[in-house]
């Protein structure tokens, strides 16, 4: 049994095609690999030669705006390949999504309460990067909630 292009939950490709939890779980995480190799090249990253490992002392900016480090580019290449990996159940992609956004709302919080020059601000983190915590986090929890079904049917009436 197929589904057909016009279920709600299927990509309009045809029968072959992932539940749109799945490709919104490989879309994320393939973005989050691209801006973890943006972030290890100079120019994109504004300020390179100041990267640090870890540590608010690192001036590196990506896109001259986000503040990273080695660490922090590592993270949203960890990211990424978990998005692409998990990518292959609708269940495992929306637990990613899900839970990716989770974790990403408590990053949001963390980097509100952690001042810019603690010591506990050692991912780094920045105003802009706060804010981009929450809206990755409320987005990637939306996507796995409204997409999340994984494309499970019901016989329609007969």
């Amino acid at each position: 049994m197929s589904y057909s292009s016009a279920h709600p939950f299927r990509a309009a490709a045809g029968t072959r095609s992932r539940p749109a939890v799945q490709s919104a779980a490989g879309v994320v995480g393939a973005v989050f690999l691209l801006v973890g190799v943006l972030g290890f090249i100079p120019g994109v990253t504004t300020d390179y030669g100041s990267m640090q490992f870890a540590g608010h002392e690192s001036g590196a900016m990506l896109f001259g705006v986000f503040q990273v480090s080695i660490l922090h580019n590592l993270v949203h290449l960890a990211f990424g390949i978990a998005g692409l990996t998990l990518m292959r159940t609708a269940a495992a992609a929306r637990g990613y999504l899900v839970g990716g956004g989770a974790i990403y709302l408590a990053l949001w919080i963390y980097g509100l309460i952690v001042g810019a020059e603690s010591t506990a601000n050692f991912v780094p983190l920045n105003a802009a990067d706060d804010w981009l915590h929450l809206g990755l986090g409320v987005g990637m929890i939306a996507l796995g909630t409204l997409l999340g079904t994984g494309g499970r049917r019901t016989e329609p009436p007969r």
